[in-house]
């Protein structure tokens, strides 16, 4: 593990702290198209049968009691909680259209609810809809799956945590974003420690796997002092796994950033010295720094998946479970089949319409080449383990690395002068000083990038 000194150079950041994707896939979104259609997505489905490879099951609930200014998701915000029954009846059709083009006895290993707020159904509605999942897949009962929802600890009875377990989920994501005061206020988003202490001992006493938590650095009025003390409440609150992330103002792009006063937020330099503390301190306490903005502890499962070199990369960030098919359902969401990404709808209305006329509410996608799948398994290998072996990529792919990649590598040459990767003739190995710049890294090798691409991508640090 890394140590915090040894990954932080001020120089090479402000150097290498360009705009770039996230590889939460690759190609990335941006690339989809809407002239993908549904004989693409069907005969993807048929390989993907022909395999029988592993399940995951991805739910998008987008609805929020009250709007987070610096928010990006796909999101309805409504106190009216009787908007979510329409989509829920959309949401439960649409398990049984797709389940009803995969083989039934495919393990579903990973089920992750995301939003929006996924507690903001009902408990009842949320037991309808786990199991109407049951019914139509096949859900691992010896609690051996990675079943896991997000949650607003502000906005959820802690009477929700054991029919959370009962109806199967094992793993929760909490977005803390930051507790002080002054910070929330100006976000407009409220979780008090007490009430977040109340919740991780319920979590306890139901006997779930693994808590994580999502905090967020560079939000207006926060400072270093203020982070610090975040922190330090949050290391005692003792989650397994944590992620610092890093705000990205783009109101350009995400209107609801526009309530948030720019002559608030904390300058560049600022926020360099609190991922620096943030790095040091989750360190010293005792984190993993797996890589990009996620820590977790020695023992949890992500640590122990990039030891083993089993650390995936997919739509929800760093994962344990390699070799599965992600079923991506509700509005907006993406599936990851066999060779193809495919988007639903993002406007509600228009994903309901779909549904309500028979069809998948597949609106674009993308269909992979063998230079796409080739590329996507070198930015995964390096993005997860930091490293890469020519050798294994040219026995899987059949290429010569050097000769496929020459202009990557070249590119690269700048990054191994200034020691932030090691470059040799049968490999890569990224640096402690590198790490935090494995998305530039990764950049080297994205055929889609083009210096006059009008994409606007967040900075990476």
């Amino acid at each position: 593990m890394p140590s915090s000194s040894s990954i932080w150079n001020p120089e090479l950041i402000a150097r290498y702290d360009l705009s770039g994707p996230r590889y939460t896939s690759y190609p990335t979104a941006p690339q989809f198209s809407d002239r993908f259609g549904e004989d693409e997505l069907h005969a993807a489905i048929e390989r993907s049968n022909s395999q029988a490879r592993p399940l995951s099951l991805y739910f998008h609930i987008p609805f929020c009691d009250t709007v987070c200014y610096y928010c990006a998701c796909n999101k309805i915000i409504t106190a009216n909680k009787s908007r979510a029954r329409p989509y829920l009846d959309r949401l439960i059709k649409e398990i049984e259209m797709q389940a009803a083009n995969f083989d039934d006895d495919r393990p579903v290993v990973q089920l992750h609810w995301g939003g929006g707020t996924p507690t903001y159904i009902s408990d009842d509605e949320k037991r309808e809809l786990m199991a109407a999942t049951r019914k139509h897949f096949k859900l691992l009962d010896d609690d051996s799956g990675e079943y896991s929802i997000e949650i607003h600890p502000g906005q959820m009875s802690v009477d929700t945590i054991p029919v959370l377990r009962e109806i199967g989920f094992n793993r929760i994501s909490m977005g803390i974003q930051d507790f002080n005061a002054d910070v929330q206020k100006a976000v407009n988003r409220f979780n008090s420690v007490a009430e977040v202490s109340e919740l991780m001992d319920a979590i306890h006493r139901e006997g779930f796997h693994s808590v994580s938590m999502d905090l967020i650095y560079g939000l207006p009025m926060q400072t270093l002092n203020t982070l610090k003390k975040t922190l330090e409440q949050t290391i005692e609150l003792n989650p397994d796994r944590l992620s610092l992330f890093n705000y990205a103002h783009m109101p350009h792009l995400f209107k609801v950033q526009k309530q948030i006063d720019e002559s608030q937020l904390p300058a560049p330099e600022i926020k360099l010295q609190m991922l620096e503390y943030a790095i040091a301190r989750l360190t010293d306490a005792g984190y993993v720094y797996i890589g990009m903005d996620h820590f977790a502890k020695p023992d949890d499962e992500l640590t122990i998946a990039q030891q083993q070199g089993k650390l995936q990369r997919n739509f929800q960030g760093y994962a344990t479970h390699g070799g599965c098919d992600m079923i991506a359902m509700g509005v907006s969401s993406i599936s990851a089949i066999d060779n193809v990404y495919a988007q639903n709808f993002k406007d509600i209305n228009d994903y309901q319409a779909a549904i309500d006329a028979g069809k998948l509410p597949v609106n674009k996608g993308f269909t992979l080449n063998d230079d796409d799948i080739l590329r996507k398994t070198v930015i995964n290998k390096l993005i997860c383990h930091f490293m890469l072996d020519f050798k294994e990529i040219e026995a899987s792919f059949g290429i010569n690395f050097n000769d496929y990649f020459a202009e990557s590598l070249e590119r690269l040459k700048p990054l191994a002068e200034d020691d932030l990767i090691s470059l040799d003739a049968d490999s890569i190995t990224v640096k402690d000083g590198g790490r935090l710049l494995i998305r530039s890294i990764c950049m080297m090798f994205d055929a889609y990038l083009k210096p006059s691409s009008e994409i606007r991508y967040s900075r990476i640090i």
